[in-house]
């Protein structure tokens, strides 16, 4: 039973300096304060908001997880009804990709290698490519046994492995490579390509003629329902991780090819729901529907050395970040084919908050933007050397921990290389940003709160990371004002990372963690922290998916980081968000937590077996 009163922890104890009060007894504190889950907690009867950007912070609001109630969800695992985690078309035709061997062509770069720009050489689009690209994008990575029961893993991670995200091209006709000009739906399990539409070459054409030669879109959708039928409400927020996650994986598969890749971000929703045929309601009639996400153009980075190529696509070329919508309606008046299957039985609760949320978050509007053409040139063989595993070998062998050994640590050297992964240097041009940022057009919103429990070189405590330096001094004020900012030791110096508080933070991490072992038992782990309301009020409702798909990029840098240092990461999407908030007195809605991460030495489970991805094809 729940105690009928819970003892405050208050933010000046929290933060007054650790020779006065240490994490240990904050953590005390916490002990008393035990969360059972009441699953179906209902919010009181209250008048809804007209304001989109009131509504979509009313259902961030409603979904938190607190101390002493979870956010609502059905309470159990309604096992007769789980979702296929397998959509198809019935009656599209589909193109299966060649299943590539680790050493056949071709062969993935070093993964220190797609970090350097003019380190990878730039292959041309081919059926070969392609299955390469969506080896490492959205395929299938293992199989895990244990008894009768088997599951596939996958290359894109996912909250609860229930992958919500589907994934899409657009391939116009490309010297080389012989498909018909169309919508193409990735089917994971038989590492293929669904004709969803045939589109008319001449208005692909047009479509694409904007962008650098032999680009090709590239599209992502949400089946809510994957997430909501374990989730519950909170899912909404579980899928756009997804979301993030995935975009992520493909801007660093494209990379192992020496590709490109932008985010159409100035696209209206309707016009990705257009194009890849999230509309259709004969398609998806009596069956679970998708929800429209987010365009991306990918190419291949031209030699900057033709007179050709730098007439249509030089250092100074314009490349937009949008598409027209005229033309994707005319294009959308085609041939279809294909009909989705249906992924469950029954659903029993239906999250109508979920859908509330995807309607008020809806982008509407179409920026014309564009960006400049990237200025290195990556066509040319490397100068470089690289040592070290493969990109390919980092990427397939990914897993998400279960738990942590609780004493495994990592050098100061390895943490501090984490961090400048995940630094966008937003200061640059967008397409010279460091890889996978290159991808993102916005300013960053996400920062780090780090509990350090086990980095040779650091002293254990509480850190914070500033993905953008010129911001540091509003999170400064959204914060309390004790807070000690100082200077990392040894820290480079272009890597805005900051030592708030000493002191075993090990208890505190899993508290706020909802009570997982894995927050404390790692070397590190941490909270991302999202401009939240201001963000929101300055760009609208739709940016609240964004916030967590930044957070799902840079969970997804984190993931392969980890693995290349020999040790193993996990995200975390179950926390206590406000007590998270309260470890330094977040000012009202000025920050919010959004997703938590750890890393460590990771304790395999001996009673699962791995199986090869595609033994059954």
């Amino acid at each position: 039973m729940l105690p009928a009163v819970y003892p405050a922890i208050s933010p000046q104890d929290i933060l007054i300096n650790l020779r006065l009060l240490s994490f240990l007894r904050l953590c005390r504190l916490g002990l008393i304060i035990m969360a059972t889950e009441i699953p179906l907690y209902r919010e009181p009867v209250e008048t809804v908001p007209a304001d989109p950007v009131d509504r979509v912070i009313r259902y961030h609001v409603q979904t938190k997880h607190h101390f002493n109630r979870y956010a609502r969800a059905l309470g159990y695992l309604d096992w007769a009804n789980q979702p296929d985690p397998f959509r198809r078309f019935e009656g599209a035709p589909i193109i299966s990709l060649p299943l590539l061997k680790p050493d056949e062509d071709p062969v993935s770069p070093a993964y220190d290698a797609i970090y350097q720009p003019g380190a990878v050489v730039c292959q041309p689009v081919t059926v070969r490519t392609l299955s390469r690209f969506f080896e490492f994008a959205l395929a299938l990575s293992a199989w895990k046994k244990a008894g009768e029961s088997e599951w596939p893993l996958r290359s894109n991670p996912s909250s609860g492995n229930l992958h919500p995200t589907e994934g899409y091209v657009v391939m116009p006709q490309i010297e080389g490579l012989d498909f018909k000009p169309g919508l193409y739906h990735y089917a994971p399990k038989e590492h293929g390509l669904e004709l969803r539409a045939e589109f008319p070459a001449e208005q692909i054409a047009r479509l694409l003629a904007p962008f650098p030669p032999s680009a090709f879109l590239f599209g992502l959708t949400s089946v809510h329902w994957r997430e909501a039928w374990k989730y519950g409400e909170r899912a909404f927020r579980y899928c756009n991780h997804d979301v993030g996650h995935a975009i992520g994986s493909t801007r660093i598969s494209a990379a192992t090819l020496g590709w490109k890749m932008a985010l159409l971000d100035g696209t209206s929703q309707e016009t990705v729901a257009l194009l890849l045929g999230t509309n259709r309601v004969d398609d998806f009639a009596g069956v679970e529907s998708e929800h429209p996400d987010c365009l991306a153009v990918i190419w291949p980075l031209p030699d900057v050395k033709s007179e050709t190529l730098d007439v249509k696509c030089g250092k100074q070329r314009e490349i937009p970040l949008f598409i027209d919508p005229g033309v994707v309606k005319e294009v959308a008046e085609c041939t279809w084919y294909g009909k989705a299957n249906r992924l469950s039985g029954e659903h029993g609760v239906e999250w109508e908050i979920i859908d509330e949320a995807a309607v008020v978050s809806w982008k509407s509007s179409c920026e014309h933007i564009s960006v400049a053409a990237p200025t290195s040139d990556t066509s040319h063989v490397s100068p470089f050397t690289f040592h070290g595993a493969p990109a390919g070998q980092i990427i397939r062998q990914r897993r998400s921990a279960v738990s942590f050994d609780g004493k495994t640590s990592i050098s100061a050297a390895t943490f501090f290389r984490m961090m400048e992964r995940v630094m966008p240097r937003a200061d640059r041009l967008q397409l010279d940003r460091p890889m996978p940022w290159d991808v993102w057009p916005y300013e960053p919103a996400i920062h780090l709160l780090i509990f350090v429990h086990r980095v040779e070189g650091l002293v254990p405590g509480l850190y914070f990371l500033v993905r953008d330096p010129k911001k540091l001094s509003p999170i400064q004020h959204s914060m309390n004002s004790e807070l000690t900012w100082s200077s990392t030791p040894n820290c480079p110096e272009d890597l805005s990372l900051y030592w708030l508080l000493e002191g075993d933070a090990k208890k505190l991490a899993v508290q706020v963690s909802c009570h997982q072992d894995i927050a404390g038992d790692s070397a590190f782990s941490f909270g991302m922290l999202a401009e939240f309301e201001g963000r929101l009020r300055e760009g609208g409702a739709w940016w609240y998916p964004r916030l967590f798909w930044e957070s799902g990029l840079l969970g997804q840098v984190l993931y392969l980081e980890a693995e290349a240092a020999g040790v193993r990461a996990t995200g975390i999407g179950c926390f206590f968000d406000d007590p998270v908030h309260e470890i330094v007195s977040v000012k009202g809605l000025s920050f919010q937590s959004l997703y938590h991460f750890t890393i460590g030495g990771p304790v395999e489970d001996g009673r699962l077996m791995t199986l090869p991805p595609y033994g059954h094809r």
